[in-house]
């Protein structure tokens, strides 16, 4: 690591830095608290909140809306739903253990916890089904598809994941993805196909979400023990963009056409229909990467070709390989790498742990490798006065899944109030659940038309009573 870097990471420990879920927003996590930036352009990175809180570990942000979930770095069993406008606490939750991760949707806030997940209605924070005893996830592996598709490791000894239907609370396939266990694994925009990596880093493989079928296996590189820090699609669902601890980024390109056949087969054999939950679906040998990347000629000669070889070399030979490529100047650190249409054009935006983001130019049509053409300091956050209020907490109970009422507290809902009423002296221990659903609806409810969406997110027209 160059003195340069050592000295940037060193003054500032560190930044976690994360997109929201098309790419227009990104959050800035550190000890400073966390701030939010929008991205308008190659030129404009606006930065539109600054905490200046304490220490924070998480900070997601709900599409382009003011909805942020936040955990601190002195309650990591806490979640604060903040509306980042006023700037103010809509409400808290608290958990039987620390909190790994947090995944947004429309419809639904997935807490993932090292052995168990909670899955929230976003409408009211109201917990809808929580899954327990899963296999230790110490790194809070969890992927939620804008479709309410949920995915999450079940060993530690394998790369099998569940997928799970966020939305109707049911238990779909299981998917045996590699033979080490996972270190990454996201859904497509589209809610398709589900892309995952193992702990050796050097094989990508894409599913079809419906049927547990592998659609593509990608070679990122033949170097072992490479750690994989970003899996994700493009908003178009045609590429995905892989980061690691290298120095190299890898684009691969997804064959749609393919992923229709797959789902045409799925049609005509309605398995995923009839299953009960308990299938599972093995596709870490060869052959299925033979037959299922056999849409052409070419590739069915391959095929053919490479049945008769030993599997170690057939493996690589049907392996697709990168369709586009980044050179970043400093290996060892953390990217998050997203491909996102930045005035109706395609950019490589690659988000950095030294505290800065880089736009590379991208060629959907000829690929090849990425020009960097913009790099954004995002270190120095801005100075200013966040309120910080006591709000009373709802704590999440290990043994019945209900919220509970907290011994030191008299209301068993987290109390929310506007910024504007608490400066108008309004007592926030008497805020109404009508106050508390008004500031949440509010800050999830009409957000701009997104580029992964066909429809505004509709209004809530009723609310179920506590």
């Amino acid at each position: 690591m160059c003195e340069s870097t050592e000295k940037c990471l060193e003054q500032n420990d560190g930044f976690s830095i994360n997109f929201n879920q098309d790419y227009s927003s990104l959050a800035v996590v550190g000890q400073f608290g966390f701030r939010l930036f929008t991205i308008t352009s190659v030129e404009r990175v606006e930065e539109i909140f600054c905490s200046n809180n304490e220490d924070t570990k998480i900070a997601e942000r709900l599409f382009s809306s003011s909805l942020v979930a936040v955990v601190t770095a002195t309650e990591t069993e806490k979640l604060k739903i903040w509306h980042f406008k006023k700037g103010t606490e809509i409400c808290n939750y608290r958990y039987p253990s620390a909190i790994l991760s947090v995944r947004l949707n429309r419809n639904r806030l997935v807490v993932c916890l090292r052995d168990s997940i909670y899955v929230h209605n976003i409408r009211d924070m109201r917990l809808m089904n929580s899954i327990r005893h899963i296999a230790p996830n110490d790194s809070g592996l969890c992927s939620l598809s804008l479709q309410s598709h949920l995915a999450f490791p079940v060993s530690n000894e394998c790369g099998e994941l569940q997928l799970y239907d966020a939305e109707n609370m049911r238990v779909k396939i299981k998917i045996k993805a590699h033979d080490s266990p996972l270190s990454a694994f996201n859904f497509s925009p589209n809610g398709q196909l589900l892309a995952t990596a193992s702990e050796k880093g050097t094989v990508i493989r894409v599913f079809c979400v419906k049927n547990g079928q592998k659609v593509h296996e990608f070679r990122r590189g033949m170097k072992r023990c490479v750690r994989i820090a970003s899996l994700n699609f493009s908003g178009c669902s045609n590429y995905l963009c892989v980061s690691s601890n290298t120095e190299t980024v890898h684009v691969f390109k997804i064959d749609l056409k393919l992923v229709e056949e797959v789902e045409r087969q799925n049609c005509i054999n309605n398995n995923d229909e009839s299953s009960d939950g308990s299938s599972s679906v093995d596709t870490t040998s060869s052959g299925d990467s033979v037959e299922l990347n056999s849409n052409s000629n070419n590739r069915w000669s391959m095929g053919f070709f490479t049945k008769y070889l030993p599997s170690p070399v057939s493996d690589v030979l049907t392996q697709d390989r990168a369709f586009s490529s980044v050179q970043l100047n400093q290996a060892g650190l953390r990217y998050q790498c997203a491909i996102a249409k930045l005035e109706k054009e395609s950019k490589l935006l690659a988000a950095c742990e030294d505290g800065f983001l880089y736009v590379y130019d991208f060629d959907a049509n000829k690929g090849g490798d990425c020009k960097l053409i913009r790099a954004h300091d995002l270190r120095s956050p801005l100075d200013g006065i966040t309120a910080d209020f006591d709000f009373p907490e709802v704590n999440m109970d290990e043994n019945n899944c209900n919220r509970s009422k907290s011994p030191e507290k008299k209301s068993i809902t987290a109390s929310v109030g506007s910024y504007a009423s608490v400066l108008k002296g309004r007592e926030k221990n008497k805020m109404s659940d009508s106050d508390k659903r008004r500031d949440l609806f509010e800050a999830i409810e009409y957000p701009p038309k997104t580029m992964f969406e066909e429809v505004q997110f509709p209004p809530v027209t009723s609310v179920r009573a506590e």
